[in-house]
């Protein structure tokens, strides 16, 4: 219990009711936090509703181009194809700022590249295997844009949830408790206060019956 970390005094009582006030200012905070927070997620949720759905047309094309290119050059043709390539694909990961979240960015390099990039000579392959060839790149770019953005929604909920228990804390325990206890020594300084006057009426009247009889005496 809050109450029995502190004593029934005036400096208390203003402690208490300082921390008091600032845990309440510190709930509102919170609570605007998580609402931005919500906001904040629901709109990276509806871009990555809408990435998924391009990933799933952008796989499907893919697969229709390379099942094409595999029925006019052979299976061996089109791995033969994409062991040619020249250059490989990187990834720079850096990291950006979102609602005071740190997220990943991922900027990707070398994934979409020219014919004379991709190694194969443009005489011996048909025109099936570039079409597979971009195909495959703008799949790529997609899911690595995706990946960005469901880490970005994992790392949202991770806060959401974070902020969310401390809000639940404040609200539900560390006010209620602060409260109490102002309430508490409150109750107690004022009994106490009470005992003071009722002792001091007392002294008042035992002293004034002494002076009377003091001066009732021969």
């Amino acid at each position: 219990m809050v109450i029995q970390s502190y004593k029934p005094t005036r400096s208390q009582l203003l402690l208490v009711r300082r921390t008091r006030r600032t845990a309440e200012r510190g709930h509102r905070l919170l609570k605007l936090k998580r609402d931005a927070l919500i906001v904040e997620f629901f709109r990276v949720l509806d871009r990555a509703k809408k990435m998924r759905s391009n990933l799933v047309e952008k796989y499907r094309i893919a697969s229709q181009r390379i099942a094409v290119a595999r029925a006019v050059e052979g299976a061996i043709g089109v791995r033969s194809a994409a062991f040619a390539r020249l250059e490989r694909p990187t990834l720079d990961l850096k990291t950006r700022n979102v609602m005071g979240i740190v997220v990943p960015r991922i900027e990707a390099k070398k994934v979409r590249v020219n014919v004379e990039g991709r190694g194969y000579g443009i005489i011996q392959t048909s025109a099936r295997i570039d079409e597979a060839a971009e195909a495959y790149e703008d799949l790529v770019e997609n899911v690595i844009t995706a990946a960005e953005i469901e880490t970005t929604m994992r790392r949202l909920i991770e806060e959401i949830e974070k902020v969310k228990r401390r809000v639940n804390a404040l609200e539900y325990r560390v006010i209620p408790e602060l409260k109490s206890t102002e309430a508490w020594i409150r109750q107690r300084l004022d009994e106490m206060e009470r005992d003071n006057f009722m002792r001091l009426k007392h002294f008042k009247q035992v002293a004034e019956s002494r002076a009377e009889e003091a001066s009732a005496a021969p």
